[in-house]
């Protein structure tokens, strides 16, 4: 899935074109469902945030700032922020095992991506260090806010964005290569 693709159905998607719409759906649910469905541990749940999120994408088409990321990346943060609502609102961030957080994301964190995508990914992340790439793990896979990951790290919050920032910073340069 090339940003070239999305993208002039995000465009048209803006101007109310219901045939982009549901092309762009098409394309992107696998991979946004993967993301929630990863994040929320239950099909129900999973199922209910890409339906919301795909209702805030029909509604905010408009606002796609194409320089600040490809069209997937903004349509998969608005999915992953559906889920955190929906795991808040149900209270499930206790009920979920966290997963091995310490090793590289491989397939338990795969979420759908083209082939060459997710090994560019996999390569970026295991040359995050390890406090990086833990923090990010538990915030972007496992959903956690920074105050849950200072819980689960014992590590102060500074210390905590601080690595996740650089780590994000590094995944960001690592993947425009």
């Amino acid at each position: 899935m090339e940003q070239e693709q999305l993208f002039p159905l995000l465009c048209q998607t803006a101007d109310g074109k219901r045939d982009a719409f549901a092309e762009l759906y098409e394309i992107t649910s696998p991979q946004l469902y993967a993301v929630v469905l990863k994040m929320l541990k239950r099909k129900e749940l999973a199922e209910e945030a890409t339906q919301d999120a795909f209702i805030k994408i029909w509604h905010n088409a408009g606002s796609y700032q194409r320089n600040k990321g490809t069209v997937l990346t903004w349509m998969v943060s608005i999915a992953r922020y559906r889920a955190l609502d929906l795991m808040r609102y149900h209270s499930i961030r206790n009920e979920v095992v966290l997963e091995d957080e310490s090793g590289p994301p491989g397939d338990a964190n795969e979420i759908s991506l083209p082939t060459h995508e997710q090994k560019k990914l996999d390569e970026c992340m295991d040359e995050l260090d390890q406090q990086q790439r833990q923090a990010i793990h538990l915030a972007y896979f496992n959903g956690l806010s920074h105050h849950e990951v200072v819980k689960h790290l014992s590590s102060p919050l500074g210390t905590i964005k601080s690595w996740i920032r650089r780590g994000l910073q590094s995944l960001q340069r690592c993947l425009s290569i």
